[in-house]
């Protein structure tokens, strides 16, 4: 964020940066520049073709800003009625997902990776809870065996992040969604992919496993971020924590106020110049590259002059981009977030860090910032005590209820059905592309089995259990 506020100090709402390889590009730091650009399709195309450095050959094979910005054919490279066509099938094979379904799914997981931990009374939640959680669900909604997630997080991860081996990344997620995709083809289930391959838009293999790659990367970077930052907040603000305690504040709006405060994406490539053109008194050229800086226009002075002040039910951040290419699955992270951690502190109420809030690291990339460790301890359970018996197997009911039914106008998660038929309960099984060289036999262990699914009729609801332990302190 400092740097972001000594660009525009320097240079106003939209300033030259440089990209690797010494590739000059513009990043837009205003709130309203951003809404502008991603607003005006005519003068701001996604079409990543148009970049002039790829015209005049000045962006080498092997960059690693290639897996995400060369152009693909999914909406987000896409303009018009191609791009309509292929962003209606996206929408509709995400609305078919029920909201209790997902859940179940988001609880199953959590009570899993706790299992590993929760008789250690320690744990890193970045490495051992947050790393893990949005990719094994992913991977149950795109219809894949649940022994997929711990070999993609890595991967998908290390892709975004723009290392040197990124590249070889990229094709080991390409390689496992190919793959699925053919699989489904043949024997389709209920899951994203099949729904894709399904919709009358009629989607070839290319574009569905390109799709299937844009949903898992977007949906695991953002949601591990949102996870990690929102555990920050509730475990160190003592704003949230007297809220919270008072009541006058769920979890939902503490997601709500770090979507504000911490974007999981800070910066996104997003649009090249169609023509000459002019935005945040800076003169664009014709095929220059434009990135978006969500966390700098979340804090834009012109629309949070006081970033103190907290900002309740208020969704308008730019967290999720903005506008036709706003983010589809947004209530699918969000709905991680907020029953993942709503699990957690149920199960292990008396969660404290073991290092003061200054001394967390972070690590920064040209898209990300996000914790490295959340270490804490906990009281450890009794041994014996089943995870059914600290909570349902259910979803919460308060937390769920206000994070989908309070989605934003356009969000296609927002319209849900509320059925106990789950979507994309199961998965399938098959041969798994070998997993890159960068990654370890540990990344690739495979899950531990499924808790059993009894359902207790009641719990105590977490922040009774927050309140209770704040009292004892």
């Amino acid at each position: 964020m400092g740097l972001y506020e000594r660009l525009r100090a320097r240079h106003g709402p939209v300033a030259p940066v440089m990209l690797d390889g010494d590739l000059p590009a513009w990043l837009v730091l205003g709130y309203r520049e951003i809404l502008e650009v991603v607003g005006t399709p005519s003068r701001f195309s996604r079409d990543s073709r148009t970049w002039r450095w790829f015209k005049e050959g000045r962006v080498p094979p092997g960059s690693p800003l290639l897996p995400m910005i060369a152009w693909q054919p999914v909406c987000l490279f896409l303009d018009g009625e191609e791009r309509h066509r292929l962003r209606l099938a996206l929408n509709v094979s995400l609305e078919r997902f029920n909201r209790r379904g997902i859940r179940r799914h988001i609880t199953r997981f959590t009570h899993q990776l706790i299992d590993q931990f929760a008789e250690r009374g320690e744990a890193d939640l970045a490495a051992d809870f947050a790393e893990h959680l949005p990719m094994l669900v992913m991977t149950q909604l795109l219809g894949m065996p649940d022994a997929y997630g711990p070999r993609l997080v890595e991967a998908s991860r290390d892709m975004v992040a723009g290392t040197e081996t990124s590249v070889a990344s990229n094709e080991y997620i390409v390689e496992t969604l190919q793959q699925l995709t053919r699989r489904k083809r043949k024997e389709p289930g209920e899951d994203a992919t099949s729904w894709l391959i399904e919709h009358p838009s009629k989607l070839t293999d290319e574009e569905v496993w390109n799709h299937l790659r844009v949903i898992l990367i977007a949906a695991n970077e953002t949601t591990v971020n949102l996870l990690k930052s929102t555990l920050r907040m509730v475990l160190t603000d003592p704003r949230c924590h007297a809220s919270l305690a008072g009541g006058q504040m769920t979890l939902p709006d503490v997601v709500e106020q770090v979507l504000w405060d911490e974007p999981p994406l800070m910066t996104i490539p997003g649009r090249w110049a169609a023509v000459d053109t002019e935005v945040g008194g800076q003169k664009i050229k014709a095929g220059d590259m434009l990135l978006l800086g969500l966390g700098a226009g979340n804090h834009d002075p012109s629309v949070r002059p006081d970033l103190s002040v907290p900002l309740h039910g208020n969704r308008s951040h730019l967290a999720f981009s903005s506008g036709p290419q706003e983010c589809p699955g947004q209530e699918i992270g969000r709905a991680i977030a907020d029953t993942g951690i709503d699990t957690l502190l149920t199960r292990l109420p008396d969660l404290q860090l073991t290092v003061p809030d200054e001394e967390l690291q972070w690590k920064s990339g040209w898209m990300t910032r996000h914790l490295t460790s959340l270490p804490v301890k906990f009281t450890p359970p009794e041994p014996g005590t089943s995870p059914e018996s600290a909570t349902s197997a259910a979803a919460p009911a308060a937390s769920a209820g206000t994070a989908v039914a309070g989605a934003a106008a356009g969000c296609p998660l927002g319209k849900l059905t509320d059925t106990d038929t789950d979507a994309g309960e199961g998965s399938d099984s098959g041969d798994e592309p070998s997993v890159p060289a960068q990654q370890t036999a540990e990344q690739t262990a495979q899950p531990t089995a499924a808790p059993p699914a009894a359902v207790p009729p009641a719990r105590t609801s977490w922040w009774d259990s927050l309140k209770a332990w704040l009292r004892r302190r």
